[in-house]
């Protein structure tokens, strides 16, 4: 009858440990290795499991005798069922069918006139037109019933039909004739109409929609008076595409959407004038500079592996694609992302999971088995995850580890993704190094080559074990510098964030502001790096050694400096964490987030012990005599417990300390730019001085005004804490 039976196999991805696989036969019985401490380290592919059999009752249809064969749909599945022996039409039979990794949804539609057996008529199904073939032994007017087979990805299939006597409305499908039938990249939008009095089936008629003239046709089994529905492609004018923005603003820039349906960053400040005074130019150097990284696929030559390109380009010039091919049918995203950038984190976070929802491939389509011994776990956990392919990333993963019972339900994976990334950001692995200002986040170390000839793949690993993270909902242990969240988010440099990396540095161009001629420093076009211990020389540009920094082109060597520091000594390792991290998450969906709110998602909220944060807290200024009894302390430490939710908490301390991570020795162990301990600070400042509080995090210290009430405090903190992600300047 209607049953099927299947074999799959698996087999693991790494050809050298090929020695096992798993083999599944016609039923939903599997054979394992006989213990998994026989099973080499490694990522498996599992296929599908052996889906358990459906029954379906199915009426047969007239003229059909014993023996013969009929076509029915079953699960969202065309299966031939032949008549068994001693059935005659009209008699119910039992068909087993196996369980479909997609959905079904039942819909009746009405045979229209003149349509025999076995020719086909048109329905409207999920706003798809679907061609349905008239079973055998139905006759004009009767019903049939439909099942549409919707994949838990987005995509609806076309289906058959089977007798049904229930009844219910009809289904009608219009042909539809705009003055443009060009496709839209924002999609179609669904109308409805009653059809005119008069109008026959399959009868032509004009009416306006979204403001064009259209020919309708109506639909062989519509009648005057009845509704009907149509879809009409979007169309926006350049304007209204031009005035879709992400409202989101960082040192004065938005990302505005251009005709070519990519966002472009535009600052929302005027361009100086280019006869300005030369140090009115050292300030734009400082104040307007801004690069993003580009990331471009190179065309495809000899080698089946894609390769990249890098570069840091002016934050103009960069474009961010609005289309995720496997969402939404491939049409522009940028009104979702231009609607969910301006809400609140956790509208955001839900919209990103709806997205992340649609690429997930589901468990009945194969997931990913990885198995790592824990004494070697880092290697393991590298070679197994750099072997799995890009389109498998999204599988659903499965760990365990090598001798150890258990089954993983979760926890598994949690202490998989904790030991991971705890091992693999830890200074010793050579890879990552702390951060100039905050020895709670980590940079990439720019000798990481000498230390490890693999130091790329790990990188590659890097971002597939965050990227991954993010997918699945998985924590990590390690912070990043801010710089490297920007990457991710393609958001713009400046020179502030060279802070993150290098503080000298940052200290030293800042004092170049305050110099009438820089030449007195006797600076040229180079740096000095120091790789374990032996100096070594870099030109920023072509015989930059024989060239002095002067007052005519010292914005020429911020921006060098800039370039190099943010991203050329270590453009390598940068390119293949973010490679990696594409892998799994496509770049456009992570637009609606900020840099602070990456981090949340990636490391997660922390839990903050409010009573150790009140312990270990220092007050200066006019506070330091009342200490926590200083009325303006108390309205501070009020709003932060009875008024902050977590995630405005943890906004706070990225604020203040520049990270949302707090020491495990809780925050007596805060620690400042110079590796010393540096407790949380609250210094008062005059309200005329600034009416926001202001951050230092070098020294984990907020400026807080004397303000006159607690709702002004509150009005005004809040608003701080959500500025530095947002482009306001208060330092």
């Amino acid at each position: 009858m209607g049953n099927e039976s299947s074999t799959s196999s698996t087999s693991t991805y790494r050809e050298p440990r090929t020695r096992e696989s798993i083999h599944g036969g016609g039923s939903s019985r599997q054979s394992t290795p006989q213990s998994n401490s026989t099973v080499p380290p490694g990522a498996y592919s599992v296929p599908g499991s052996q889906r358990r059999q459906a029954q379906f009752y199915v009426t047969v249809p007239a003229g059909i005798r014993p023996g013969q064969e009929f076509p029915v749909i079953a699960n969202g599945q065309q299966l031939m069922v032949r008549c068994p022996p001693g059935i005659r039409p009209g008699e119910r039979i039992v068909v087993s069918a196996p369980r479909s990794s997609q959905g079904t949804q039942a819909y009746m539609a009405t045979v229209p006139h003149g349509v025999r057996s076995g020719e086909q008529f048109p329905v409207l199904v999920n706003n798809q037109q679907l061609m349905v073939t008239c079973p055998p032994g139905v006759r004009p007017g009767m019903q049939v019933r439909i099942m549409v087979p919707t994949s838990r990805r987005g995509t609806t299939s076309t289906s058959g039909s089977s007798p049904n006597g229930g009844n219910s409305t009809v289904g009608t499908s219009p042909h539809v004739q705009p003055n443009d039938t060009t496709r839209s990249p924002f999609g179609n939008q669904m109308f409805e109409v009653n059809v005119p009095q008069g109008v026959r089936p399959g009868q032509a008629f004009a009416l306006i929609a979204n403001g064009q003239r259209v020919m309708v046709t109506c639909p062989a089994n519509a009648r005057p008076g009845q509704k009907i529905r149509f879809q009409l492609p979007i169309k926006l004018s350049s304007d209204e595409i031009q005035s879709i923005k992400l409202n989101y603003q960082r040192d004065g820039w938005v990302r505005c959407l251009s005709t070519d349906l990519t966002f472009h960053w535009v600052r929302s400040e005027g361009v100086p004038d280019e006869e300005q005074h030369v140090n009115q130019k050292l300030e734009w150097a400082f104040e307007k500079i801004a690069f993003v990284r580009e990331l471009r696929v190179l065309p495809a030559g000899t080698s089946a592996k894609a390769t990249h390109s890098l570069q840091l380009v002016p934050a103009k010039n960069a474009a961010l694609c609005t289309v995720v091919p496997a969402i939404n049918n491939g049409t522009s995203l940028a009104q979702e992302l231009s609607r969910y950038a301006a809400m609140p984190f956790q509208h955001k976070e839900a919209w990103f999971r709806q997205q992340i929802a649609k690429l997930q491939v589901p468990w009945e389509d194969g997931h990913i088995k990885i198995n790592v011994r824990r004494e070697n776990l880092l290697e393991d956990s590298m070679e197994a995850t750099e072997s799995i392919t890009q389109a498998d990333m999204r599988k659903i993963f499965r760990f365990e580890f090598i001798s150890e019972p258990g089954v993983d339900a979760g926890g598994v994976a949690r202490e998989w993704f904790q030991l991971v990334s705890d091992t693999l950001f830890n200074p010793d692995f050579a890879l990552w190094s702390y951060s100039s200002i905050n020895q709670m986040c980590m940079q990439i170390n720019p000798s990481s080559g000498i230390a490890n000839d693999e130091h790329l793949r790990y990188f590659h690993f890097t971002g597939r074990l965050l990227g991954k993270a993010l997918f699945d909902r998985q924590i990590v242990a390690g912070h990043l510098v801010r710089p490297l969240y920007k990457h991710i988010l393609a958001w713009p440099l400046t020179v502030a964030d060279l802070e993150h990396l290098d503080a000298d540095t940052f200290a030293n161009l800042c004092k170049l502001k305050d110099l009438d001629d820089v030449e007195v420093c006797c600076l040229d076009f180079t740096v000095t790096e120091d790789h374990w211990g032996t100096a070594h020389t870099v030109e920023l540009k072509p015989d930059g050694a024989n060239c002095s920094v002067t007052n005519s082109n010292v914005d020429e060597y911020i921006q060098l400096q800039m370039r190099y520091r943010l991203l050329d000594r270590v453009k390598e390792q940068v390119k293949a964490l973010l490679v990696g991290f594409y892998d799994v998450v496509p770049e456009a969906l992570l637009s609606v987030f900020d840099f602070q709110e990456l981090e949340l998602l990636l490391c997660g909220l922390p839990e903050i012990d409010i009573e150790d944060w009140k312990r270990n807290t220092e007050y200066t200024g006019d506070f330091e005599r009342k200490g926590a009894s200083h009325k303006v302390v108390k309205w501070f430490w009020e709003v932060v417990v009875d008024d902050f939710n977590e995630e405005h908490k943890a906004r706070l301390l990225q604020f203040v300390t520049g990270t949302s991570g707090v020491p495990a020795q809780g925050f007596r162990a805060l620690q400042g730019n110079d590796n010393n301990i540096r407790k949380f600070t609250v210094n008062s400042i005059p309200e005329t001085v600034s009416v926001f509080p202001k951050a230092h995090t070098c020294f984990n210290r907020i400026d807080l005004p004397l303000y006159d009430s607690k709702k002004k405090l509150k009005k005004f903190l809040t608003m701080a804490i959500q500025m530095e992600a947002t482009g306001f300047d208060i330092d």
